[in-house]
């Protein structure tokens, strides 16, 4: 058994590291609360830009763009040069968070011909690297302190190499929330856009519009949707658009994909403080633990010391007594 000097430096460095994992902890949970209002302050712009594209795409069934999957071109394709934005963290003591999201991409790429990464985060890049993975030099973004202004720059990068058609498919791979105790690694495919369910959602909101108005509303997971039922409104009527369809949508599937990354790179660091909170609670239990455990040894050594020192006094006397 280790000395009584021995056990007591450990136990001062065991509550050194707890002052540091508690500490870890909060400024974690401080930034958690950020994150998740930074999230709730830009779902409504991103809903809104979901329901414009519906309404456009509902009104004007024939319209064929780049950005969305109803391209003769796109589907006589059979090899697809796809893009993945990989956010992951630019620290690790935050669990599995990272270790998820690589695993899932490694799954996803391995069996690939045409493929490029685009990964955000100091953890993933590193990742890759290492394993020999080509990645653009000028794409090194970090994921912490996610802003408008990096999720716009992210989405010009991607959205040009899209229009020189570099990139067939574009794919978003991130941590999603379910709740405070469980996420999820989510892979959302960004480009090109699915025209079909843009319009099944407008045709699901007009249905719920005109149910109400009849009183007699469903509930929303009653209601069976198909688009082929209801037939769709004259080409363009009661919207106009200047200057024309093809120019507006690449606006507001630009600001689509801003808006969409960006709340990714805001939930993706959500659930890295959040799982950071997890394994700093974790090890500062796990602490806990070793100090009880190391404050009995500590007892057992110096009791044992005490008993062998007064064993040595009392055989010590019983000797003086003998040699008098």
């Amino acid at each position: 058994m280790a000395s009584a000097k021995e056990i007591s430096n450990r136990i001062k460095s065991i509550k050194d590291t707890m002052k540091i994992t508690r500490a870890m902890y909060m400024i974690s949970s401080i930034k958690l609360r950020k994150a998740k209002k930074k999230l709730e302050d830009t779902e409504p712009y991103f809903y809104g830009l979901q329901n414009e594209i519906a309404a456009i795409l509902y009104r004007f069934p024939d319209v064929v763009s780049i950005y969305f999957d109803n391209r003769e071109k796109d589907l006589r394709e059979k090899v697809k040069r796809k893009g993945y934005v990989i956010i992951t963290g630019d620290k690790g003591m935050c669990g599995a968070y990272n270790h998820n999201v690589l695993k899932t991409t490694e799954s996803m790429i391995k069996d690939l011909k045409k493929y490029r990464l685009f990964v955000v985060g100091q953890v993933g890049r590193q990742y890759f690297i290492n394993r020999g993975v080509a990645l653009p030099s000028d794409f090194t973004y970090t994921a912490t302190n996610p802003s408008i202004h990096r999720a716009r720059t992210i989405t010009e990068t991607i959205m040009e190499l899209y229009k020189k058609e570099r990139l067939d498919e574009v794919y978003v791979v991130y941590t999603r929330m379910i709740n405070s105790m469980r996420t999820e690694v989510e892979i959302e495919q960004v480009l090109p856009l699915k025209s079909r369910m843009f319009a099944k959602e407008e045709i699901l909101k007009r249905k719920k519009r005109a149910q109400m108005s009849h009183g007699h509303l469903k509930k929303l997971g009653d209601v069976d949707i198909d688009v082929d039922e209801y037939s769709v409104p004259a080409y363009g009527a009661d919207m106009i658009i200047y200057p024309d369809v093809d120019e507006l949508l690449e606006n507001i599937v630009y600001n689509y994909m801003t808006g969409f990354i960006y709340g990714a790179l805001v939930e993706a660091s959500a659930c890295e403080e959040n799982a950071r909170m997890t394994a700093m609670n974790a090890a500062t239990d796990n602490a806990k633990d070793i100090l009880k455990q190391l404050s009995l040894d500590y007892n057992k050594v110096r009791q044992a010391s005490i008993t062998q020192e007064i064993t040595e006094v009392i055989g010590g006397t019983k000797a003086l007594k003998r040699s008098l």
